[in-house]
């Protein structure tokens, strides 16, 4: 019996993406001053699904995002990512960032094939990938362009498309459209959902921004004011493919925006 239960819980490991357990994470401030930023957080993300963490400013959730990446340690608890316990960034993890950090120096193309030139693709191989994403992502006319060269817009554009180049497992984005004006916003949220659709990557979103986390994401954890901790788990039952733009009009996306809003409320309020 103890060897079935065990398999059985090996096969609900593998088929999760993201495992944080009881993490809790302090910083100290200049004055060297400790404070507590996050307070024993828990949640899983099933592979394969687009979860967006909503929050006040400061409450840990970049910080979640830097753990899942391995680029901060937790003080207390564990993550695990794919199946192996975080220590280290890894090569089956694709991180998107709110500032592009496109190379200036580098056209569309050379930076979207920057990941696969430091793992050593063989050139040709770049170029073949270079073309297949700047075609994904809209863009086929602007390979050669360099970053000063294209919107806003574009250029989060390119910063995705080398983003999926390295063909990540998993997807670990904040708050990628934030600097965006409302138009291009919009645009880039419905882009981003028709590529994800294609092969649906697990999605780890943070984002300041409800209704986008509505529209997008698959579920929606609220976490309170720091010390962060989890206020509310919310299942986002909208079918999909969807549209950003239209779904605003739903009844049910209306009242699952209010929900948001509402534990939102009370995580400011709890700590």
């Amino acid at each position: 019996m103890d060897a079935i239960l065990s398999e059985a819980a090996s096969r609900a490991d593998l088929d999760l993406a993201i495992h944080v357990e009881r993490v809790s994470h302090a910083f100290q401030t200049p004055a060297g001053t400790p404070v507590l930023a996050l307070d024993d957080v828990s949640f899983a993300v099933p592979r394969g699904q687009f979860l967006a963490l909503v929050g006040a400013s400061g409450c840990g959730k970049t910080t979640i995002l830097n753990m899942a990446a391995g680029l901060v340690q937790p003080v207390a608890g564990s993550v695990v990512v794919n199946g192996a316990r975080v220590t280290r960034p890894s090569r089956r993890t694709g991180y998107m960032f709110a500032r592009d950090g496109l190379l200036p120096w580098r056209s569309a193309r050379r930076n979207i094939e920057v990941g696969l030139e430091l793992r050593g693709v063989p050139a040709a191989e770049r170029r073949a990938a270079g073309s297949r994403l700047l075609d994904l992502v809209g863009l086929k006319a602007f390979g050669s362009s360099y970053p000063w060269q294209l919107s806003q817009g574009m250029r989060q554009r390119v910063a995705l498309a080398r983003t999926l180049a390295i063909d990540p497992d998993t997807l670990l984005m904040d708050e990628p459209f934030a600097a965006l004006d409302a138009q291009t916003k919009l645009m880039l949220q419905t882009e981003f959902l028709r590529i994800w659709e294609r092969d649906r990557k697990t999605v780890l979103f943070v984002t300041h921004d409800l209704a986008e986390a509505v529209a997008l994401a698959d579920r929606v954890i609220v976490l309170t004011r720091r010390p962060g901790r989890i206020q509310a788990d919310i299942a986002i039952d909208l079918p999909r493919p969807r549209d950003p733009e239209r779904i605003r009009f739903d009844h049910h996306y209306l009242r699952l925006s209010e929900r948001v809003w509402q534990a939102l409320k009370a995580g400011e309020a709890a700590s």
